[in-house]
C-alpha cells in the first residue's frame, strides 16, 4: 500500500510555506506548556484537547511545518506500566524489549488514535519525530537485564529497524509530510555506535513507498534523505539573548526552552524572517 501527502518535508524546506527565507521546524512543546497551559497537564489522554493546545502554539510561532514528538508520547502512555514493563523483560535477546513495546496492541490502538486526530487537524504539513532504532533500542536495552548498552552494535540497530518499520505502518493512511529519526545522544549519555541513515534499510524503504520524506537528526546536523541540505540547530540561548545569531544552515530545527519569554520569543522570531 503506498499513500502521499499534498506536500513532503523536503518540499517544506525548498519552499517554505510561510515565505521564510529558510524553513523552520520548531519543538515548541516545553514553552507552549509554560506559556500556554502555565504548568498545567499536557492533555495527553485527550487528542481533541491536544490538538487544540498544540494549533494554538503553532498560531503564535508560525512554524512551517506540525512536528509531532512520538517519544513524549509513548513516555506518557508507559509510566506506571509495569505489566508492560514485565513483559518487556520476559527475555533477554536483545531488541526484545523494543520488539513488544511496538507490539503492544492496547499502546498502538491509543497511539494511532492520538496521532490520526493530530494529523486531520493540523494546519500544516505533519512530520512526526521518534528516536531512531538506535536510541530507542539503547534506551530499551536494561529491560533485557543489561547493566550498559556498550555492547550494542549498527547490526543489532539495523535489526531493531525492522520493528519499527513494522509498527509504522499503522500510520500508513494518514497525510504525512515527513519522519524524523532522532539520533542525537541523550543529556547524560554515553554517545553510541553512529548509525546512517542509510543503515536503515527498512525504513527508508517505507518512507519511499509512503512518499514521507526521511530524515535523522545527528548531534551536529540535521539531514534528508536524498537531499543535500543540511539543518542547523538553533541554540537554546537564541531565545534567551537577543545577540545571539543564527547558525549557518539550509534550514533549521528550533527547541524553544520554557524560561523564554513571550516578548523575547517574537523578537527573536522577527529575525528569522
Amino acid at each position: 500500500m503506498t499513500t502521499s501527502t499534498a506536500t513532503t518535508l523536503a518540499n517544506v524546506v525548498a519552499s517554505p510555506p510561510t515565505g521564510r527565507p529558510k524553513a523552520v521546524v520548531f519543538d515548541h512543546h516545553e514553552y507552549a506548556a509554560s506559556v500556554i497551559l502555565r504548568g498545567g497537564p499536557v492533555p495527553w489522554d485527550n487528542p481533541t484537547a491536544y490538538a487544540a493546545f498544540f494549533a494554538q502554539a503553532q498560531g503564535l510561532l508560525r512554524p512551517d511545518v506540525a512536528l509531532l514528538e512520538l517519544n513524549r508520547l509513548y513516555g506518557h502512555q508507559t509510566a506506571g506500566n509495569t505489566g508492560l514493563e514485565t513483559e518487556m523483560a520476559a527475555r533477554s535477546r536483545t531488541g526484545f524489549a523494543l520488539r513488544t513495546l511496538l507490539a503492544n496492541d492496547d499502546l498502538n490502538l491509543a497511539v494511532l488514535d492520538f496521532v490520526t486526530v493530530f494529523a486531520k487537524t493540523a494546519r500544516q504539513p505533519v512530520v512526526l519525530r521518534i528516536p531512531s532504532p538506535m536510541v530507542w533500542l539503547t534506551g530499551t536495552h536494561h529491560f533485557s537485564g543489561a547493566e550498559h548498552s556498550s555492547d550494542l552494535d549498527a547490526d543489532n540497530a539495523e535489526n531493531a529497524s525492522m520493528y519499527v518499520s513494522d509498527w509504522l505502518r499503522a500510520f500508513a493512511g494518514l497525510p504525512i509530510a515527513g519522519l524524523l529519526l532522532d539520533n542525537r545522544t541523550p543529556a547524560g549519555a554515553a554517545r553510541s555506535v553512529h548509525v546512517p541513515l542509510e543503515a536503515y534499510t527498512p525504513i527508508t524503504n517505507l518512507a519511499s513507498n509512503y512518499r514521507w520524506t526521511l530524515g535523522q537528526l545527528d548531534d551536529d546536523r540535521m539531514r534528508l534523505q536524498g537531499d543535500p541540505a543540511v539543518g542547523a540547530y538553533i541554540p537554546a540561548r537564541f531565545w534567551l539573548e537577543p545577540d545571539v545569531a543564527l547558525p549557518a544552515g539550509d534550514f533549521y530545527l528550533g527547541e524553544l526552552p520554557s524560561a523564554a519569554s513571550p516578548e523575547g520569543v517574537l523578537a527573536r522570531l522577527e529575525t528569522l524572517g
